[in-house]
Formats: structure tokens, C-alpha cells, sequence
């Protein structure tokens, strides 16, 4: 009997992540996945409900700095891919507690890189045999290439110029992947994505705080003047994206996952304080609870992705547009919120 592939997917907890267990599932039912994550306060198991019955996916409670346990993992289940979203990723935690960020997001990087790379390779350039497709996935950020004027486009061969300790943690993680590649001819790829939105996102970051905020009555805090642009991925369309990458990516390659929806933060909070109106109106208009608060230190002015590599490559394309994936987003959290 054929042995079941066997996936390794860390940060599965999260909002990518449990995104993107259950799709992959979907797509591969013969596949077995085991989901590593230390469940911090980002990572919540509800959001796999619809998947842990099932009998091809295990959960572990457990760190990516644990190198033991990803050693007794392997030796476990004999993985034969690693998709690595396992990531401190909140800007505002890295500039007041950046130890953490280099802890998990470089040497944990690190652990499984190494771990993998000895358990699939015989030395340099040399891989055991039946280990001939076995893949170390990278999922990574477009925060990585520093910040953009009015115009331009991040694109694969962008200098990275990190401006966080946030951004810095994962360029440097970035790079270690990337000298496995190099060094030791590893089977790796690495996706950079913009701004991603969409069900199960954690409460602090944006577009869950605007949401909340409005339906609290309370005042929507926008950072300076509003006019930070990003560039928003809806979370099923990156999950597409990695997956075609994971499936069909050349090994080495980077590939920037980009919706080509650049949207400033005034204009998101004032779509959702829109949509609200018409969704479950009140007296006044929710665009009245919004206010302006001291920007952030280091607050990158705009990111945007030129996506046209997975595009031309890959075939890979954003089916939403920022306003109907908001749409989706504002009604997914007004049931959650129901029913909390």
C-alpha cells in the first residue's frame, strides 16, 4: 500500500493558516497534515473546526524554536513538505517586544530548515533517495521591501529594505531560506504577499478593529492622516496562490502574491463604515465614530506588489476585488460576533 504524503504545516492556528488548512485538504484528501502551532493569542483552534475530525489532520500543540520536538515530528510522520507560516507578524508587538519576532521568526525559521534539510538530504546537493519532491515552503510578507513613494511596484527583484523589527525578522528569515537554496541545492520557495484580509482574522489588526469598533459605538482609531496605502489580498485568493507555488513553483524562486488592490486606510474604514450603514443601519452614520490617532513609528507609507510573475507563470489571479471580498469579510464577522 502507498504511503499517505505527509505535509508539515506550521502557524496552522492562525489567520492564513487556517485559512488555508482546510482548502488544501479540500484539494488533497489523501494527504495528511499535521498543523504545528504554539497557539499564542493569534492562533485560535476554532477556526479549524470544520476540519479537526478529520482523519487525515493532527494537531500539535508546539513551537517552532522546539528543535527536539521538530526532530521527533519528522521522525514521526516522515514529512515530506514543509509550508512554514509560523510568524510573529503584528508591527506595533515588534516595536515594543522585538526579541520575541527574532526568536520565532528567524531561529525558528532556522530549526525547520535545518531539521528538513538533514532529513531529506544526504549533504550538499544531495538528496535521499524517495526525497526527490520534497519541499520547504516559505511564506513570507511584502513588508520585507521597505516602503514605496506614489508610484512603483515591489516585484520579485526589489531590494529588501526593512523598516520594522517586524520586517526585519522575516527578511532575515527570507534569506536563510534562501542560503539553503544556495548552499546545500535544497527544494525551497518562498511567497511574499501584501496585505491580506478575510474571515478569521485576529481582532487587532485593521480591518477586524474597524468592524468591531463601529459595532461597539466606539471610535475608530486611524493611524495619522489616514493615507497609508496597502495593497489588500483576499486570504482564499493567497491560499490559491500558495498552493499553485507549493505545487508548480521552480525551486529558489520567489514569487509576490499581490491582489492589485491598493486601498489607504481612510478609504477601508470609511468603505466598511458604508457597508455597516446598509448592512445593520443605526441613527447616526459609523463614519461619524472615526478618528485620527498618532501614527506608529516607522508607519511605511504604501505597498504595493506587482503580481505579474505568479500570474504569467502560474496562471495564478485575485478572483475579488477589495469591495466584494469586504463585503464577505464585514458579514463573515457580523455572524461571528452574533453569536459570540
Amino acid at each position: 500500500m502507498k504511503r499517505k504524503k505527509s505535509v508539515l504545516i506550521t502557524g496552522g492556528a492562525g489567520f492564513i493558516g487556517s485559512n488555508f488548512i482546510p482548502y488544501f485538504l479540500d484539494l488533497n484528501p489523501e494527504t495528511k497534515i499535521v498543523n504545528l502551532d504554539k497557539l499564542t493569542y493569534a492562533g485560535e483552534l476554532e477556526n479549524l473546526n470544520t476540519i479537526a475530525s478529520n482523519s487525515n489532520y493532527t494537531f500539535v500543540k508546539g513551537d517552532i524554536c522546539d528543535r527536539n520536538l521538530i526532530e521527533v515530528l519528522f521522525d514521526e510522520h516522515k514529512f515530506d513538505a514543509v509550508i512554514n507560516f509560523a510568524a510573529e507578524s503584528h508591527v506595533d508587538n515588534s516595536i515594543e517586544k522585538p526579541d520575541e519576532f527574532i526568536k520565532t521568526n528567524i531561529v525558528g525559521t532556522f530549526n525547520l530548515l535545518d531539521v528538513a534539510k538533514n532529513y531529506w538530504m544526504e549533504g550538499p546537493n544531495q538528496i535521499k533517495e524517495g526525497c526527490e519532491f520534497n519541499r520547504f515552503h516559505h511564506i513570507s510578507t511584502d513588508e520585507v521591501y521597505g516602503t514605496l513613494g506614489e508610484t512603483g511596484l515591489f516585484t520579485e527583484d526589489t531590494p529588501y529594505a526593512p523598516n520594522s523589527p517586524y520586517s526585519a525578522s522575516k527578511a532575515s528569515s527570507d534569506f536563510i531560506v534562501r542560503s539553503y537554496f544556495h548552499t546545500y541545492g535544497m527544494n525551497v520557495v518562498t511567497t511574499n504577499c501584501s496585505n491580506n484580509y478575510g474571515p478569521k482574522q485576529h481582532d487587532e489588526k485593521l480591518i477586524p478593529t474597524i468592524i468591531r469598533k463601529a459595532l461597539d459605538g466606539e471610535q475608530i482609531p486611524i493611524y495619522g492622516d489616514g493615507k497609508n496605502i496597502r495593497d489588500w489580498l483576499y486570504v482564499l485568493d493567497h491560499c490559491n496562490g500558495i498552493n499553485l507555488v507549493f505545487n508548480k513553483g521552480e525551486a529558489g524562486e520567489t514569487y509576490n502574491i499581490g491582489g492589485r488592490n491598493e486601498r489607504d486606510n481612510l478609504y477601508i474604514a470609511h468603505k466598511i463604515c458604508e457597508l455597516l450603514d446598509h448592512l445593520l443601519p443605526k441613527q447616526k452614520p459609523y463614519s461619524e465614530q472615526i478618528t485620527f490617532v498618532k501614527d506608529r513609528p516607522g508607519h511605511d507609507f504604501r505597498y504595493a506588489i506587482d503580481a505579474s510573475k505568479i500570474e504569467n507563470e502560474l496562471g495564478w489571479k485575485a478572483n475579488e476585488s477589495f469591495e466584494t471580498g469586504i463585503e464577505k469579510t464585514i458579514n463573515w464577522y457580523l455572524d461571528k460576533y452574533k453569536n459570540q
